[in-house]
């Protein structure tokens, strides 16, 4: 009989790639605010489709047990650019988001393809992502408080917390996981550990 280790679990499908720098313009940290205007006004605007796409959505992953590529690509790049521009406003990245959620900004999200997915967890999604929601609705608190923090830190000092980055970019990761769980990029529930 030979030594049967267990094997390690797969990684989320979705996850969160950081390679910032921690470095900070002192004048677009005074602005950030204001500079993040357009994107929270057009991530509003984009909101609309996707609550449609996310019906449409739906219905075909209960019909198919697979989430179209198609919408899995525009709800994919809806989450990569929701993340991308808390980030920036929180922080706890630098430079001034795409507005596609194009990949490769420096605190980024990683989703995989489609997948097979139950049609009967698809059918009760939203009551099963509650407590996700829950979760990331606390986690969305101590980012903003900690995003407070770092704009402080930031202004006087034109560097970022790596410690505060990363407090930002767990809670990021995990509201991705839940806004991906929920928009059924995946059936994967969200996971405080990766």
């Amino acid at each position: 009989m030979g030594d049967a280790t267990p094997a390690a679990p797969a990684p989320h499908p979705i996850r969160l790639a950081v390679t910032d720098d921690l470095e900070r313009s002192r004048l677009t940290v005074l602005f950030r605010l204001l500079l993040a205007l357009p994107h929270l006004v057009w991530l509003s605007l984009w909101a609309i489709a996707v609550v449609a796409a996310a019906v449409a959505g739906w219905v075909a992953v209960l019909a198919s047990g697979r989430l179209p590529a198609g919408l899995h690509g525009f709800l994919a790049a809806y989450v990569r650019c929701t993340t991308h521009v808390w980030a920036y406003l929180g922080i706890a990245a630098d430079p001034f988001p795409s507005f596609t959620g194009a990949p490769g900004y420096p605190v980024d999200v990683e989703i995989a393809g489609p997948a097979a997915q139950s049609r009967l967890t698809a059918a009760f999604r939203l009551l099963l992502a509650v407590p996700a929601m829950v979760v990331t609705s606390v986690l969305q608190y101590l980012f903003q408080i900690v995003a407070v923090l770092a704009w402080f830190l930031a202004l006087f000092t034109g560097r970022a917390s790596e410690g505060m980055r990363n407090l930002q970019a767990y809670c990021l990761r995990y509201q991705a996981q839940t806004y991906g769980y929920v928009l059924l990029l995946t059936g994967r529930y969200p996971s405080f550990a990766d």
